[in-house]
């Protein structure tokens, strides 16, 4: 089985070599392959917050295949959506030094309802106090174990963020256990596997990232790594917990370890909240 894999993955790389004209660096000059938009309807849903739109990135690697230009039409994009928030999933550089470069660069967005984002393993590895220090220098939003509210027009939902949600021994309580059960939640955690491992009763929408869509996949159908413990379950798209909670997952922006992605396009994903009336 590993040697149809190592075939596969060959083969995929061939396939990227030989039909594209395009290069890493142009690749990242035509920014996000794709938009992925999600209508969510929710009874929990407050009337002020009917159409209210969530624009959900992760995982940008900068700089892996995310380069400068690459960047630059990144925000292009996220301006042209109009999003009322702007959510993050972590995991945002390749190296200390395009920290400072890369958030600048979000900050431009200016979503009504500003940047919130959480962490990833790589972001805890190395470079953790600049995250901090330069996400409250540009008016980012980061989350760890805590919840964030949105207010619009007396209502409100709620924002809550995982800190290092592969560490369940510090960090296996929700951020959500406090909430009413009322309260419109969307949970923000670099890991879907985090929605399957620990009580998140209160959420009602997880957004997370780190598995890239397997970032090389056969034909979108598999993928040899996927990053989940729960396989192919929680590679990419929307998918269900045991306890039937909706957890989306993005295949992210950058890449890691290897430069290329195969039937695993990069994206930004879109969320219209609806409210489910009486």
């Amino acid at each position: 089985m590993s040697g149809y894999f190592r075939l596969s993955a060959l083969c995929a790389v061939l396939l990227v070599l030989f039909s594209s004209c395009s290069s890493t660096k142009q690749l990242s000059r035509r920014g996000v392959a794709r938009i992925k938009a999600y209508t969510f309807a929710h009874g929990d849903i407050p009337k002020a917050f009917d159409g209210f739109r969530i624009a959900f990135i992760s995982d940008l690697h900068y700089k892996s295949t995310l380069q400068e230009a690459g960047l630059s039409k990144l925000i292009k994009q996220l301006q042209l959506l109009h999003a009322d928030v702007l959510l993050m999933g972590g995991d945002y550089k390749e190296g200390v030094e395009n920290i400072a470069p890369l958030f600048q660069a979000l900050s431009k967005v200016k979503p009504t309802y500003g940047i919130i984002g959480v962490l990833g393993n790589n972001d805890y590895e190395v470079g953790y106090d600049e995250l901090l220090r330069e996400a409250k220098r540009n008016d980012i939003v980061l989350l760890e174990n805590r919840c964030d509210t949105l207010l619009k027009e007396g209502e409100r939902i709620v924002i809550a963020g995982v800190r290092n949600p592969f560490d369940l021994r510090t960090n296996g309580e929700s951020p959500d256990r406090l909430l009413s059960d009322s309260d419109f939640v969307v949970l923000l955690s670099h890991t879907p596997d985090y929605a399957q491992d620990v009580d998140i009763r209160k959420s009602d929408l997880v957004l997370a990232g780190h598995t890239h869509g397997g970032q090389v996949t056969l034909f979108g159908l598999y993928a040899p790594k996927t990053a989940s413990h729960y396989g192919q379950h929680f590679r990419s798209g929307l998918r269900y917990t045991i306890q039937k909670k909706p957890v989306i997952i993005t295949n992210g922006i950058g890449t890691s370890q290897k430069p290329i992605r195969m039937f695993a396009p990069s994206e930004i994903v879109l969320v219209t909240l609806r409210r489910l009336f009486d």
